[in-house]
């Protein structure tokens, strides 16, 4: 289409955008520059569009904040990102926080500059000059050059743990809120209220991805240019999709050498059918495409939907999450649905509807001490409206009295919210069984108190953890060996390492943690020596192998299956099928995803997958191979399966005991006898590692005893020539390495439990 305006002449192109019925008029100087678009927005309202060329008015939320409640509901955008793990989530969210002034207008200022510039260099081909011209025009402003340096490296503002900073990863989910002016606003400012959560990559935190994808519209799906499609891609993709929600895909680190846009872009489109025009194109460490990106949200996410029965009086605010400060107490990260929250408001706690039963309303009723709007940092406003996402501190003791999808409303309001019916937003029940369970333990025999309330107030911002019973006494659980300890349900083993990390960060508190084990269904037969008790279970759930039944009841053993997804070079394709089927895979598919990575599936034991899968996977791949898992259908498949316990000097160790596959127990057992006779300390008597299997053993090491010569003195012989003193001393000594080994303790260290976990 051509336009006209006075002598020049356009070339022009009417596109249609999002789901409210905008249209976009974006068109070209014939000259290569770029000219004004019109936008109706979904009132059928004109905006004013800025042009490429046209840098748009710069607004912070934090010079607006007794301004926000002139923002309707129908200009809040809800989104957030992700992606796999180390793909640039929290480093693009922090960009975005800089580009819409959360950080500061110096900041915002050289955000927009410097984005604007790097983004024109690459569409034009002439990023690597520019970027460098920016470098060296930086290293010459003197003082200016550190500052730069400082906003461009600082790129994990939401990563607040010490877990996260060290480890490079998401392990909570967190919340900001900014202020953007765009056309597409009905107000007549022309803001728009963006609310953003940031979420973890791993599939052991998905948990907290779920929750954040419960409490939002759309989500940007990150995919890392060089890297492609990843497995935990496909995962948070599925979660998305099937939550119904808006799915922007970007692509992020384009301005990498090693970078393949183009063909990353193809091969999502034919992965996830998406239209390769409308995948972005970004890049957070030089800013590139992040006004973009902001746009696309603003365009394209649908603000959320107002409740029917809103009349703008009745208070309704939904709870994202929640955690436990030590001296604020509970935390709550709530939206507002309907209504307005204020300080010393007296409030009530709506627990969501679960398994058909209608809500129920908690005995207990609290005082708002404390909201306000969280753009990272907390800002208190003493009020939040409509559309707001923001903190709450109301002095509850315990997240769970907040559970996610809870309903906070006011106690005045309480009885007419449920005597008249009115509409509660739905919330997916986010209850998680856990995959693994472990026992903890004090590195002190005496700590158990102190790592009793750690673990129980690390609970309580961890909503991934199940702390199930106490495990263990100075007689059972860990024999002589441990001492009393905690049964802790987990969601993966990064998340156990990361739980034993975040003991010693934020308590200072060292625990050993067991082996994780996988739950086992027994299901008990008919047996002639061995009678189940009067009304005994015929058939139970094993958490803990202390109550695997003993030898000689017949027994069936059902354990834990999961679909495995594995994407990887085509050139590793025979050897990731060798190990699938050496890890008991079955099931085995294959698919190209583009030139160079094929998806591989199948079907695994979940304990396999646990103990070493993901490190022999890394070693057979040069760590090219990423994999995700989900739940099987059937969730669980029989198997031949025994027992396999470690014994210390004739002392059963409960915690070092694994279970495997009849066929591969003698192996394993050997490898693992191996390990512990490489970790475990020396002593001043000998050490008998044993592991034992149906009755008998089947593997065994030594660890010798430290020997003192007692055949010299002074430096001479003891005895002269005289044998038979040479023999009363040595047998007095092996009399006393034999007492020893009867009495003494083996310390027993982390490293000796880590050991059981990968057996190949």
């Amino acid at each position: 289409m051509l336009a006209a305006s006075g002598s020049q002449i356009y070339r022009c192109t009417l596109r249609s955008v999002g789901k409210r019925g905008c249209f976009v008029v974006i068109g070209s100087f014939l000259e290569k520059n770029y000219c004004r678009h019109q936008v109706y927005n979904h009132h059928q309202q004109p905006c004013r569009h800025f042009s490429k060329q046209e840098t748009p008015q710069l607004v912070s939320i934090t010079d607006h904040l007794d301004e926000l409640h002139k923002i309707p509901l129908a200009d809040v955008r809800n989104f957030c990102i992700i992606a796999h793990v180390d793909h640039g989530k929290s480093s693009m969210a922090s960009r975005l926080l800089e580009y819409t002034g959360n950080l500061g207008h110096d900041r915002q200022a050289t955000a927009h500059q410097l984005g604007e510039k790097t983004t024109t260099a690459y569409n034009q081909d002439e990023s690597s000059a520019i970027i460098k011209e920016n470098t060296d025009t930086s290293k010459e402003t003197g003082s200016k050059s550190s500052k730069h340096k400082e906003i461009k490296e600082e790129i994990t503002l939401l990563d607040t743990l010490k877990v996260e900073r060290e480890r490079g990863i998401t392990v909570k989910a967190s919340a900001a809120s900014m202020l953007y002016k765009h056309p597409s606003a009905t107000n007549d400012q022309g803001w728009i209220l963006l609310n953003m959560v940031d979420t973890p990559g791993h599939a052991d935190f998905g948990v907290e991805v779920s929750k954040s994808l419960a409490s939002i519209e759309g989500a940007v799906l990150l995919f890392d240019s060089v890297q492609g499609v990843q497995a935990q891609t496909l995962s948070v993709y599925d979660k998305a999709r099937a939550l119904g929600k808006q799915i922007l895909p970007a692509l992020t680190k384009i301005d990498i050498p090693s970078a393949r846009p183009l063909e990353v872009a193809l091969a999502v489109s034919d992965l996830f059918a998406f239209d390769p025009d409308t995948i972005m194109k970004t890049s957070a460490r030089n800013r590139i495409g992040v006004r973009e990106l902001l746009d696309s949200v603003c365009e394209n996410i649908p603000p959320p939907s107002p409740l029917s029965d809103d009349d703008g009086t009745l208070l309704r605010a939904k709870v994202i999450d929640s955690w436990f400060e030590p001296r604020r107490g509970v935390v709550c990260l709530v939206r507002l649905l309907s209504g307005i929250l204020s300080e010393n408001d007296r409030i009530s706690i709506v627990e969501p509807s679960i398994d058909g039963k209608g809500p129920q309303v908690l005995k207990d009723n609290y005082s708002v001490q404390e909201l306000g709007l969280v753009m990272p940092d907390r800002i208190r406003t003493g009020k939040l409206h409509i559309g707001q996402m923001g903190y709450v501190v109301a002095g509850l003791r315990d997240p769970r009295e907040a559970r996610p999808g809870s309903i906070i409303s006011l106690q005045k309001t309480m009885q007419t919210l449920i005597s008249n019916e009115m509409e509660l937003p739905s919330s997916a029940a986010l209850i998680h069984q856990s995959v693994l369970y472990a026992s903890v333990h004090p590195m002190d025999g005496d700590g158990f108190d102190e790592m009793h309330a750690a673990v129980n107030r690390l609970a309580l911002n961890d909503t991934g953890l199940e702390i199930h019973q106490t495990a263990g006494s100075s007689n059972n659980g860990g024999g002589p060996f441990l001492g009393p300890g905690l049964r802790v349900g987990f969601q993966g083993l990064l998340h156990v390492e990361v739980f034993r990390q975040r003991l010693l960060d934020e308590f200072e508190l060292e625990a050993i943690v067991t082996p994780p084990k996988v739950p086992y269904r027994i299901q008990y037969l008919e047996s002639k020596n061995y009678k189940r008790p009067p009304g005994a279970p015929e058939e139970e759930v094993i958490e803990d192998l202390t109550d695997w039944p003993a030898q000689g009841h017949r027994f069936k053993v059902l354990e834990p299956m999961v679909d495995v997804r594995i994407l990887a070079p085509m050139e590793y394709a025979g050897s990731i099928m060798e190990l699938t089927k050496r890890k008991r895979g079955i099931k085995i598919q294959t698919k190209p995803v583009d030139e160079h990575i094929w998806l591989f599936t199948a079907a695994m034991p979940w304990a396999d997958v646990v103990t070493d899968f993901h490190d022999d996977l890394k070693s057979t791949t040069a760590g090219y191979a990423s994999f995700d898992v989900s739940e099987a259908d059937p969730p669980q498949q029989e198997a031949d399966l025994v027992k396999v316990e470690l014994l210390l000097n004739s002392e059963v160790v409960d915690p070092l005991a694994f279970v495997c596959h009849r066929d591969a127990a003698q192996s394993q057992a050997r490898v693992v006898c191996q390990k512990l006779q490489e970790v475990l300390p020396r002593q001043q008597f000998v050490t008998v590692i044993q592991a034992k299997a149906d009755g008998r053993f089947i593997a065994s090491a030594r660890i010798r005893a430290y020997r003192k010569d007692v055949l010299t003195k002074a430096g001479k012989t003891v005895g002269g020539g005289d044998i038979s003193r040479k023999k009363k001393l040595l047998q007095k000594q092996k009399k006393g390495k034999k007492r020893q080994q009867s009495t003494g303790k083996v310390q027993l260290s982390q490293a000796a439990f880590n050991s059981v976990i990968s057996r190949s």
